[in-house]
């Protein structure tokens, strides 16, 4: 039983999560003086655990949990794997990723589910990057506050990136990648379960839950993209429906079991109507104990989605708790302060491009932050070429994701992949304040 055996962890994280969640900074700077750079950080990680780990991380779990159990390894393979066709990996692995809209932490178990299922390094690394990278909605953002030539510089500069950095980590990992290949060969084709639509509503409808959920205010009250986010949270629910109907129809859990849980979110959203998270919590503590409960493929999920949330939450919490004390929060200062930040960033020169992608690859960003806080270095001096810099490097990187990526691929891939990241955004933003 769960219970008997990972009581202990989920005490633990939950207990973490939920000190975290309620840190009461503002009564504990009233009690004593705390440094500000210790104040920001505990902000942050607050911040971080209200706004990212219900919303967007649990959803994130439960998907690379799927992935891991319900998608063939065969198909995983056979689109992604270490002998696929280049052209057909790379491209499949850009727009899986660019369609998510997620930011650096929310992509790590997505990534870590294709890459433990078989996935070749080089299109799970483009997955990677291109996840938080290529967010349509913050390339249209950019494009209307910093100016067309930065959005669709940064729109060419992403989809680019991520094919390359790919290509590069196949290249310098290759003699690796041969040995998965030819391992990969020798693998028998495993049986499939159900047939590949049925696979793809359900993981439609997961994907459903974490877009819908985390859609973002645009910058206009009117037009269609404000419509749906008035409609947010009954799109969300639309696509929990959906996920219930799966449940029923094609892994033949029992009815009561789907509505008794379902029930519950209704009572929570009809009693709690303007704090959605609280019915949104009901779903997935529901969710967590249908799927434990479970005594087949539904108990697998679970222990692959609860695997995934043991080994990269309690990394995620320390790397923001990291970066906020050496950076703070936009707006407001860390151990380095920000004016330091804005006089390196001055210019084209090439340390400027580089200490932009560097600060940008420690910082934390989450979708969309990015292009405020650039707005205003721009505001501050900041040249054109490290703007760029910084937005091809930030969203793709964070201190917190590199602290997962090292337990998920190793510490060599990590430094590779970190590097080529950071170099080919400093090239790019050398170039392009040249041009501009």
């Amino acid at each position: 039983m769960f219970w008997k055996y990972e009581w202990k962890a989920l005490g633990l994280i939950a207990g973490g999560f939920l000190l975290t969640y309620y840190l009461p900074v503002e009564a504990l700077q009233a009690a004593a003086p705390i440094p500000a750079a210790v104040a920001e950080s505990l902000f942050l990680v607050r911040w971080y655990a209200r706004e990212h780990v219900l919303l967007c991380l649990v959803p994130a779990f439960f998907i690379a949990g799927a992935i891991g159990v319900f998608v063939s390894q065969g198909a995983v393979m056979r689109y992604l794997g270490a002998g696929a066709k280049k052209t057909l990996a790379y491209g499949v692995a850009s727009v899986s990723g660019s369609i998510l809209a997620v930011c650096s932490c929310t992509v790590l178990p997505l990534f870590a589910g294709i890459y433990q299922r078989g996935a070749g390094l080089g299109p799970a690394t483009a997955f990677l990057y291109s996840g938080p990278a290529i967010n349509v909605l913050a390339i249209i953002l950019t494009a209307r506050v910093l100016g067309m030539e930065l959005g669709v510089a940064r729109a060419v500069g992403a989809v680019a990136f991520s094919i390359v950095i790919g290509a590069l980590m196949h290249l310098i990992f290759r003699r690796e990648e041969a040995v998965k290949a030819a391992e990969q060969a020798a693998m028998p084709v495993p049986e499939v379960s159900r047939p590949l639509w049925q696979n793809g509503l359900f993981f439609a409808s997961m994907i459903g839950i974490l877009v819908f959920a985390n859609w973002g205010a645009p910058a206009s009250s009117t037009g269609f993209w404000h419509q749906v986010y008035a409609a947010k949270w009954y799109l969300t629910g639309l696509a929990a429906l959906l996920l219930g109907a799966v449940l029923i129809g094609w892994f033949r859990v029992a009815w009561s079991r789907v509505m008794l849980p379902g029930l519950a979110v209704v009572g929570a959203g009809a009693g709690f109507s303007h704090h959605p998270l609280v019915p949104f919590t009901a779903g997935v503590v529901g969710l967590s104990a249908v799927t434990a409960t479970d005594k087949g493929e539904l108990r697998e999920w679970f222990d692959a989605s609860w695997g995934f949330a043991k080994q990269i939450l309690p990394l995620l919490l320390l790397g923001v708790l990291v970066s906020g004390l050496l950076l703070g929060r936009p707006g407001r200062e860390g151990l380095i302060p920000s004016e330091w930040i804005a006089g390196a960033l001055g210019g084209n020169s090439l340390r400027a491009n580089f200490f932009a992608s560097f600060a940008g690859a420690l910082m934390y960003f989450a979708t969309l932050t990015e292009v405020p806080i650039v707005q205003g270095l721009l505001g501050a001096g900041m040249g054109k070429g490290p703007a760029l810099a910084l937005l091809l490097a930030g969203p793709a990187l964070s201190l917190p994701s590199m602290l997962v990526l090292r337990s998920i691929m190793g510490a060599k891939k990590t430094v590779v992949f970190v590097s080529l990241t950071m170099v080919m955004a400093t090239i790019t933003g050398l170039v392009f304040g040249a041009l501009a």
